[in-house]
């Protein structure tokens, strides 16, 4: 992570993918390249920052640590369980890097393969993997924590590829912060964001909206207008617990409210 650029990913919803890549390039990120659901960039600390504090369409702001195929594993031998290669491959990842042993950790695995065919156990590999590096290691085994974790972990399986990242936002980023309760069936902070900027509000015109429920879309169109960054509400993000992180920097970025402007009319 000391690395001054690398690639990053943003997770979206299908079909804002075109209005989140917009967002990365006004942002400043490099190489922008829309995915599925997801768009993938690079850039340096800064722009990790800065992407988790202000994409209004994003879910999520990944950093893929290690990637790897089971056909080109071990020689295409078939032999060897999908789940024991990975195993094999995720030990060998300088963990050190990235966590201490007294650091708390939690998976999130999605899987799409017919090669590893149950995420719960993947879930428990990587796990193992992880744990067994330490105790070689240090001599002791690092906690999973499902509450307030200090690193989360993405591994994502499409057929036989698998990339292991880190999950720099923790929280889902739709998670403003701004919202103390929740009505019946809200809309998506980060949808209605997407919907408002698709249908290129900017801060033009009054807004009205006659079936407002919780207020989302007006919030979020306030937000827009006065170009505030949707995440200032937040609390934290996983980044802030990294080995790596940067309170200088993040207080540079966080404080700046050089983008916002001023909003005349009425919502």
């Amino acid at each position: 992570m000391n690395n001054p650029s690398y690639t990053m990913l943003a997770k979206t919803f299908k079909g804002l993918e075109e209005v989140l890549a917009q967002e990365l390039i006004e942002l400043g990120a490099n190489d922008v390249q829309i995915e599925r659901r997801a768009v993938r960039f690079s850039g340096d600390k800064s722009m990790l920052y800065k992407a988790n504090l202000c994409l209004r369409t994003a879910s999520r702001v990944l950093v893929p640590i290690w990637s790897g195929e089971k056909a080109k594993g071990r020689k295409n031998d078939k032999s060897v369980r999908a789940e024991d290669w990975l195993y094999d491959e995720v030990k060998k990842i300088d963990w050190s890097r990235y966590m201490r042993v007294d650091s708390t950790f939690v998976i999130d695995a999605t899987v799409y393969s017919e090669t590893f065919r149950n995420s719960l156990f993947v879930t428990y590999r990587v796990k193992d993997a992880i744990a067994d590096y330490w105790s070689e290691k240090a001599g002791r085994r690092p906690s999973v924590a499902t509450v307030n974790p200090d690193i989360l972990l993405n591994v994502h399986i499409a057929q036989e590829k698998v990339t292991v990242s880190l999950d720099s936002s923790g929280e889902s980023l739709h998670k403003r912060g701004y919202r103390v309760a929740n009505t019946e069936a809200p809309i998506n902070e980060a949808l209605a964001a997407g919907m408002l900027m698709t249908a290129g509000w900017k801060g033009q015109s009054d807004f009205y909206d006659p079936m407002c429920g919780s207020g989302t879309l007006l919030i979020e169109a306030a937000l827009i207008a006065q170009n505030i960054a949707p995440g200032l509400f937040r609390k934290e993000f996983a980044f802030e617990k990294w080995q790596d992180f940067d309170a200088d920097l993040w207080s540079e970025i966080y404080n700046d409210d050089s983008r916002e402007r001023e909003f005349t009319h009425k919502i």
